[in-house]
């Protein structure tokens, strides 16, 4: 009997055990069912295992990737010294000054204290090379880097580039083991890819982002002279500065700029410079200490749907050439007022934006092949890039007077011939044609086309205007759109004048 007690107290007890619980379970459910809460089934599925395998496999693919991208961004430190005003920022300078000043804030030495400045970086090579923001390093007389795994270094500018805000900075002392960033190529990029950022924003160290690429060559943003963006809706704030955009390859393809904000936080709009960029101004920077850019010698403009019209253009993409510079490469190599630019070694040329950031990229000394449309015929021309320099750049003058044997015309326009003065303010030789604007008569064709008193016409629909002969014949006998060349301020453009 103690052999067969024995073997029947765990299944006794175990019996017992299930009734209770079940007894239990009744209860409950009994319970529940008179508070109107529909008991769980117990044969469904639970929720957390309802995933597919597909994002079972994908739920750490970023994770996995952030582990592998974040020790090659860095947290750089910068300190630089700033002259202040009175007595600095406390009240604002006017409060102190006003009191402790009599009155006279010029008076008031100013004062030298340090400034503190924080942002990112990308480590590009073993050797310690980190490319940056300009505007992280600028002017900053001291440089920590810190690493993602605690190690500190001091670091020196190798470059700086302010055009594209692009800098270079190289770690000091011996360095092990440095984690680098494989530099991916950014035009290969496509709207709507994943991406992901990484950066130290707001000082908060490491910090990983996802998005997508919003849009790419986004230009005209007012952050650098040369722009050509890439507009990413993950999440960038300041410090985030001079970080990587990764793309799901775990390349590199942007340096993190700048955000588009009204509150100074992130407002779904942020801006990274194709590596691209990034890469070929690096390598100047590293190799010669400056950017060397190509220069053309011509002024642009983009080709909008009345000048696409104008000129017979589908599709409406290239740069318009408005003026070539006497004596400079495009001068030298053909091309002329008027023509359309529409690819460079093979590469289209989208818009305006697109050729000026094109040619400065082209190397000064080399021969490049231009495809440009003129008179409805494509024409290939090669032209020798020369090195752009500030005396190289086109200059400004003022509007020239007013001049006479006024004429006025349906158009809205009342002309004259302009004298050898005038001709001269606004940047001409004396030999040159053009009628002077006068007048522009209030809603009418011309104050639509944007013409303005001042301006000087040059041309109509590619033809020269020698002077108000050729003016009244073109304007008196055309009632199809004219494509006019204009001369302004010591610059020319073109406009589509339409009745």
């Amino acid at each position: 009997m103690k052999t067969q007690k024995s073997r029947l107290s765990p299944f006794y007890f175990a019996v017992i055990g299930a009734v209770l619980f079940t007894c239990s379970a009744g209860s409950t459910t009994s319970s529940s069912s008179q508070a109107t809460v529909s008991p769980a089934k117990t044969d469904e599925t639970p929720v957390a295992k309802a995933a597919s395998p597909q994002l079972e496999a994908f739920r750490y693919e970023i994770a996995d990737l952030a582990d592998k991208l974040i020790p090659t961004v860095v947290s750089i430190q910068t300190e630089s010294t700033v002259k202040v005003n009175g007595f600095g920022d406390f009240f604002g300078d006017d409060f102190f000054d006003q009191f402790f000043n009599f009155g006279n804030p010029r008076q008031q030495k100013p004062k030298e204290r340090k400034q503190q400045g924080q942002g990112s970086g990308v480590i590009v090579s073993s050797s310690g090379q980190i490319l940056t923001n300009n505007h992280v390093v600028d002017k900053a007389e001291n440089i920590k880097v810190t690493l993602s795994d605690k190690r500190e270094f001091q670091a020196k500018v190798i470059g700086t580039d302010e055009m594209t805000d692009i800098a270079v900075i190289q770690i000091e002392g011996e360095v092990k083991d440095l984690p680098v960033a494989a530099l991916g190529n950014s035009d290969a990029l496509r709207v709507g890819e994943w991406v992901i950022a990484i950066g130290n924003p707001f000082g908060l160290s490491q910090t990983v982002t996802k998005g997508i690429v919003s849009a790419k060559g986004v230009n005209k943003r007012g952050i650098a002279e040369y722009e050509n963006f890439i507009q990413t809706d993950a999440a960038i704030n300041p410090g985030n500065s001079g970080g990587g955009l990764f793309n799901l390859s775990g390349e590199l393809i942007g340096i993190n700029s700048a955000i588009l904000s009204r509150s100074g936080g992130f407002q779904g709009i942020g801006f990274a410079i194709p590596v691209n960029w990034a890469r070929n101004i690096m390598n100047d920077l590293v190799k010669d200490g400056k950017v060397s850019r190509g220069w053309l010698g011509v002024s642009i403009q983009d080709i909008d749907p009345g000048i696409a019209k104008a000129l017979n253009l589908n599709p409406a993409k290239g740069a318009l050439i408005n003026e070539v510079f006497e004596g400079s490469p495009a001068d030298k190599g053909g091309i002329k007022a008027g023509d359309v630019v529409r690819s460079i070694n093979g590469k289209t040329i989208e818009d305006a934006n697109d050729l000026r950031n094109t040619v400065a990229a082209l190397r000064p000394g080399e021969y490049a092949e231009f495809e440009v449309l003129r008179d409805g015929k494509f024409l290939k021309l090669k032209i020798n890039i020369a090195l752009r320099e500030e005396n190289n750049l086109a200059g400004a003058a003022s509007a020239p007077k007013d001049g006479k044997k006024e004429v006025a015309n349906e158009w809205g326009i009342q002309a004259a011939e302009p004298t050898k003065a005038q001709k001269k303010e606004a940047g001409l030789t004396e030999s040159s044609g053009g009628v002077l604007v006068v007048s522009v008569t209030g809603k009418s064709a011309a104050e639509k086309a944007g013409l303005k008193k001042g301006d000087i016409i040059l041309a109509a629909n590619n033809k020269p205007i020698a002077g108000i002969k050729d003016f009244n014949a073109v304007f008196g006998e055309n009632t199809k759109p004219l494509l006019l060349l204009i001369r302004r301020s010591g610059s020319q453009f073109y406009t589509v004048l339409e009745k």
